[in-house]
This record gives structure tokens, sequence and C-alpha cells, in this order.
């Protein structure tokens, strides 16, 4: 038996750290390859120059992708949790409950390009709203919305019966439990369900690329607006093949973003949960 933990606990370090030295050495190669021209310019400039990416920044790809990540979330994020809290708490019927999780499953399993050639034929054409922020929120919604909906319905599932068993039994009705009781109880599981599945969104190039995502745009201010985005900036300079250290750039820009925000989910969860389990 201690031999076999042994075994376990052998593979488990050694797993651990084979993740942590691919995530370095990808790190670390892009900032060698691209690290060079990542400045304050880099960072805050418009891009300029009769090529893409010769000259300028990336600043209009980075509010872009936060402008079509905040859309994501909003149009994705509260049916997704409506969706999960409907399951748990609300639906008695075993046949619409499966129905509703091979409905969510199956979107999961759904191509992003699928999705924005979707967000193309129905948004951009047929309801004549173009190419625009919008368009594009609504494909990655449609994405990141199972994402979301199997982390929520897990968190709620995983709440002790007992905390909404004794709201009940004071007293308090179904609605009032789940504001006071359940909602801030898995708090801290649910924002990082969402930032989570924004940077989901905030890497997907394919959905953009049809919808709201163009080479050159000037700072988003509408959602009725096209905008550049990170992904498909980075998609366009590898395309070209003639600016490299701005596309090592963009994608350490991207990958750091990206990266960052998963660490804060996790920490924040880690640190909601320690708190509810003190109060």
């Amino acid at each position: 038996m201690k031999f076999k933990a042994f075994l376990v606990r052998s593979w488990a370090y050694l797993s651990m750290a084979l993740v942590t030295a691919v995530i370095l050495f990808l790190f670390g190669y892009v900032f060698v390859q691209g690290g060079h021209v990542i400045t304050w310019e880099f960072l805050t400039a418009s891009p300029s120059g009769s090529v893409l990416g010769s000259e300028g920044g990336i600043w209009p790809a980075i509010a872009g992708s936060l402008c079509f990540t905040a859309t994501a979330v909003v149009l994705g994020g509260i049916p997704a949790v409506a969706t999960a809290l409907y399951l748990v708490f609300f639906c008695r019927s075993k046949l619409l409950r499966t129905v509703i999780q091979m409905v969510v499953q199956n979107i999961a399993g759904i191509p992003s390009i699928v999705l924005g050639l979707f967000a193309y034929s129905l948004l951009v054409r047929q309801l004549g709203l173009g190419r625009c922020v919008l368009s594009a929120g609504v494909a990655l919604s449609i994405m990141i919305l199972p994402f979301i909906e199997v982390r929520a319905e897990k968190a709620f599932r995983e709440l002790p019966p007992a905390l909404t068993q004794s709201a009940y039994a004071l007293g308090c009705s179904k609605s009032y439990t789940i504001w006071k009781v359940v909602l801030p109880a898995c708090r801290g599981e649910l924002i990082s369900g969402v930032i989570l599945g924004a940077c989901y969104a905030m890497g997907a190039t394919a959905p953009l690329m049809f919808t709201g995502g163009v080479a050159y745009a000037a700072m988003p201010v509408s959602l009725t607006k096209p905008a550049m985005a990170l992904p498909l900036h980075l998609y366009l300079l590898l395309a070209q093949g003639t600016s490299m250290p701005q596309v090592y750039g963009t994608a350490f820009v991207l990958m750091t973003v990206v990266l960052l925000s998963n660490f804060l989910a996790a920490l924040y969860a880690k640190r909601r949960n320690r708190a509810w389990k003190q109060s």
C-alpha cells in the first residue's frame, strides 16, 4: 500500500511539474521571440502603416477584445446561471431536465466557426445588424453558455442541503433562499466560472472573422460598430508572415491576459470559499 501511495504521489508531482514546465517554456519562448517589441507604445498605440503590424501598437485590439468579451459574458452568463438555477431548484420533470441538459451539451459540441457562420447569416445578413460588436458578442455568448452553465450547476449541486433546508424550515420562500443563501454561498464559483468563460471567449478567433472583427478599426464606442480583437489581429499578422516579432508580442499579451485572469478567478474562488466556511 505504501508503495502504491508513493507511485500515485510521484505521478501527481511529476504531472504538476510537467504542466508547469510546459507553461513556462511556452511563455519563455514567446517572450524571447517577441519581448523586445512589447513597449508602452506597442501597448497603447493604434496600428499604422501600409502593412498591418509594421508600425504602431495593439491598443484598439486589446480594447476590442474586452468589449467583445464583456458583451459575450452579459449575453451568455446570465442565461447560463438562470438555466443552472432552474435545473437544480425548480425543474421537477426528469424528461425536461434531460432535454435541457442534452441541448446544453450539444451546444458545447458545436464548432466555433459554425457559430460564427450562424451569427453571420442571422444577425449580420438577415437582421441587418452588420459586422459589429453585438453580432460577435452573440456568437461568443452561445459558445460560452454551456461552459458557464455546467460550472454553475455543479456549484449549486455541491451546496450543502442543510443550508437550504434550514432556510425552508424557517419559513423562507424559495426565491428568498436563492437570493440570500444560495447565490452568496456560490458566489466564488460563479464568478470564477464567468471569468473562465470570458477567457474562453477572449481567445476565440473563428466567430469574430465573420461577425465583428476587422483589421483596422478605431476604439470601439458602440455595440453597432466593428472592432479589432487580439486573436484576430494575431491571426492576420501570422497570415501575412511579414511581422513575426509583432506576432509573438501580440501572442504574449493575449497569453498573459488569459493566464492572469485564470489565476485571479481561482484565487477569488478559493478566498470566497474560505470566507464562507469561516462565517
